[in-house]
């Protein structure tokens, strides 16, 4: 491989505030057997990266838990899901023309093997991930957008923000037609969902704040609501006959108050918790009008395969807010978490 046997990494020692961040030297990690090596060209910055370092996701029984995204977290850990990079080496039993070859990371950890499995797992979690100079993955895992031309940092931005959203629109049967409701616009799943939907023929009203509102609608909005004003009374207005599919990533008061806006059979899927994870609605809104509630955790397989589909053929642009520096990865984390951008933040390592 020609390459140093040490590679700068970024990992946390423990859960904690921006401090816990280290960078470091550590061994390029070998490719065991059905995985490749990735030279890591560009990684993207997820509310995951925070809540996994704060130990934000409580556990079953024990919302207020110190939890990573499934669980215990082993530490150190190199964060990081959203990779970008080209195939460096190969393990056993792979194909060695993967070398070379530009690829996307598929970061998901699934509970079996089979086109529709659901993550239990994600890179940058439970096991290393891309806030490294190299990163290993299954091959299968490892999607070849070599013709793509969308740039590394674009690419980047896509496997957990684009595969959540499209998750999200496939799990709520969005058609052509139909009125979608998208929470929390600006960010990374917001400007994803945004633009999918739209590519899908939908009609999108976006949930966003005043200052970002013409960069949601210049994403693909028909309408952006002011989350400061009467959001109902303004979703009613550009909406007056509902809402099909809501894509929720804020949770919180907004889904209780929501939920009277679908249609009759409508569905409201939660993807995130930036509102608040305690809820609470009236459940005639369900099952006097036949709506649905659906969790989703990013995406499956398939997903995965569409939206790599999407990036050859560049039917999204993702939107970049931010590029850094491996070494600020602190600096970084506490820019995403002012959330005072549109787009995706991404780093150089």
């Amino acid at each position: 491989m020609g390459t140093s046997p040490l590679m700068r990494a970024v990992r946390i020692t423990g859960h904690g505030g921006p401090e816990v961040l280290e960078l470091t030297e550590v061994p390029v990690p070998d490719p065991q057997a059905g995985e490749v090596l990735v030279q890591v060209s560009a990684v993207a910055l997820n509310n995951t990266d925070l809540w996994t370092r704060e130990g934000a996701y409580g556990r079953p029984g024990d919302p207020k838990a110190t939890s990573g995204w499934r669980g215990p977290i082993g530490f150190p850990r190199i964060q990081g899901a959203d990779v970008a990079g080209r195939v460096v080496a190969v393990g056993a039993g792979v194909e060695e023309s993967l070398v070379g070859r530009r690829v996307v990371v598929d970061p998901a950890i699934y509970d079996t093997e089979g086109p529709d499995a659901n993550p239990v797992g994600l890179m940058g979690s439970e096991r290393d991930g891309g806030y490294a100079e190299y990163v290993t993955a299954p091959a299968e895992r490892v999607h070849d957008v070599s013709e793509s031309p969308l740039t590394d940092d674009q690419l980047a931005t896509l496997p957990t923000a684009y595969g959540t959203a499209l998750g999200m629109i496939e799990r709520g049967r969005l058609r052509k037609g139909e009125t979608a409701l998208v929470s929390g616009a600006s960010g990374g799943v917001g400007v994803a969902l945004v633009q999918i939907a739209r590519a899908r023929g939908a009609k999108v009203i976006a949930i966003s704040s005043g200052p970002k509102i013409d960069a949601v609608r210049e994403a693909g909005a028909h309408a952006v609501v002011d989350r400061a004003g009467d959001i109902a009374g303004q979703i009613r207005s550009a909406a007056p006959e509902g809402i099909d599919v809501a894509l929720d990533v804020v949770a919180g008061e907004l889904l209780g108050e929501g939920l009277p806006l679908l249609r009759e059979g409508g569905r409201w899927v939660v993807a995130g918790a930036l509102g608040g994870y305690d809820v609470s609605f009236d459940v005639r809104r369900l099952y006097l009008h036949n709506a649905q509630v659906i969790g989703s955790a990013m995406h499956t397989p398939t997903h995965f395969g569409l939206l790599m589909d999407l990036a050859r053929r560049a039917e999204v642009q993702p939107v970049v807010a931010a590029t850094f520096p491996l070494e600020q990865a602190a600096r970084a984390q506490e820019e995403l978490s002012r959330r005072g951008h549109v787009g995706k933040i991404v780093m150089r390592p």
